[in-house]
């Protein structure tokens, strides 16, 4: 799992908002611990170049430069339709998290 300090502060920045936290029956500090966590466990990578404009949705730019300067295999999404084939041009295949875990399976 690959994360840019850009990442990292929008992954915060959204799972804190008190819609999320509510749905997810959370508060401000296991939210906070879960986002420490993931972050722990991730490859940290510099974003050397910024690929913008490829996408349609503005706010899935940072994934696609994260996984493009990470040299990553896939990224993997439910939502798939706002990356369409702009990953493929820089070798990356945009699978859903049910096809990710088949493949770790294997």
């Amino acid at each position: 799992m690959l994360v840019s300090v850009a990442l990292a502060l929008e992954y915060e920045s959204t799972c804190l908002l008190a819609e999320h936290r509510l749905v997810a029956k959370a508060s401000e500090q296991e939210v906070q611990n879960m986002i420490d966590a993931l972050i722990g466990v991730s490859e940290p990578i510099a974003v050397h170049y910024q690929w913008r404009p490829q996408l349609t949705d503005a706010g899935d730019e940072m994934v696609l430069e994260a996984a493009v300067n990470g040299q990553a295999d896939a990224i993997v999404t439910f939502n798939r339709n706002d990356y369409r084939t702009s990953p493929s041009r820089f070798g990356i295949e945009v699978l859903n998290p049910a096809e990710a875990l088949k493949r770790i399976r294997k």
